[in-house]
């Protein structure tokens, strides 16, 4: 199966710069919004992967209750291509007014490491608002494989390794990577599968497309409730709380294999202090509702609430991280 998420490094730029460059032609004769009257039109937020991926749930969750907050309309654009760049780069050229906003997930800094160029700057194209929350990532097999633990799936690839293939949601995603992690640490060999996002991936299994997925744990979290998935191991450092016979990755010897999916808040670099201030204070509130908090913990997230700093030194922390890991992993920049 062909990589339905790369497209060649012109067809990404081509794309971003035609839509970087429509926002330009508004920009010239806009002045900056402030937060007084804001907002007076749908306020939108990017999310630069497909419906039902972890970063989509976290989206339409924390929209739902950000427009009663604010005063306005929040509306959700699914923009995914590149694994993620597309989406990215249309945000972080959009008018800086606070009406264009980005819901992302790992990507964000993960891309810096594993394209050779990104249509946006981690450091220096968004504005911080939130770091909203994180999941563990799962393994997870069609229950009618019969392979009931990692050590089964260590076994069947070894016995057959051009036999198996592995859903992620995209190329450079911690899932691909914490698929990857566990080829070299195991000494296996799995075909990875690249889809445009987490949901496809999960539904990649579920169809017998491949038989086995990496994916966060939200999209994921009702089939292994329903018993149509098969969770073999999440990459947290502890178990999830409501799935109690599900190991880690540590648990079963895989020292240090820790890997999450973490949910940020981001506004085009220049959009105005104010603006800023108030998206960061209204998003952190609505998620530490206990409600909330419920909700996002029973799909699969731990809520961090985390203002602008948290964002911000997440991403210092963790563009160099993944760098790092993408050289030892002998993944090549594309």
């Amino acid at each position: 199966m062909g990589d339905p998420i790369r497209p060649s490094r012109r067809e990404v730029f081509r794309a971003a710069g035609v839509l970087a460059g429509a926002a330009a032609s508004v920009r010239f004769g806009l002045a900056p919004a402030r937060a007084a009257g804001y907002p007076d039109h749908p306020v939108k937020i990017i999310v630069p992967f497909a419906p039902a991926g972890p970063t989509d749930i976290m989206a339409r969750i924390l929209a739902n209750h950000l427009g009663e907050a604010i005063s306005g309309t929040v509306v959700i654009e699914n923009r995914p291509g590149a694994g993620g760049n597309i989406g990215m780069g249309i945000a972080a050229h959009a008018e800086p007014d606070g009406y264009t906003l980005l819901l992302t997930s790992s990507a964000y800094v993960v891309n810096p490491g594993l394209y050779a160029k990104t249509p946006y700057d981690a450091y220096k194209d968004f504005a911080p608002i939130a770091e909203l929350g994180t999941s563990p990532n799962v393994i997870l097999v069609d229950p009618k494989q019969g392979i009931n633990s990692i050590a089964e799936l260590v076994a069947r690839a070894k016995d057959h390794p051009s036999e198996l293939n592995y859903a992620s949601p995209g190329i450079g995603t911690t899932p691909h990577l914490t698929g990857e992690l566990l080829k070299i640490i195991a000494g296996i060999e799995m075909t990875h599968v690249p889809f445009s996002g987490a949901g496809p991936a999960v539904q990649a299994v579920l169809s017998g497309t491949t038989q086995i997925a990496v994916a966060a744990l939200p999209p994921a979290h009702p089939h292994i409730e329903a018993g149509a998935l098969k969770a073999l191991a999440v990459t947290g450092t502890s178990r999830w709380f409501d799935l109690p016979n599900v190991p880690t990755m540590i648990e079963l010897g895989y020292k240090d294999f820790v890997s999450d999916t973490f949910q940020g808040f981001l506004a085009p670099a220049k959009t105005p202090p104010d603006i800023v201030r108030q998206l960061a204070a209204k998003s952190t509130e609505i998620l530490r509702r206990p409600e909330v908090a419920e909700q996002l913990r029973k799909d699969g997230f731990e809520v961090l609430a985390n203002g602008p700093d948290g964002m911000r030194k997440r991403i210092e922390d963790e563009v160099p991280k993944w760098r790092d890991i993408i050289v030892k992993a002998g993944i090549k920049p594309v």
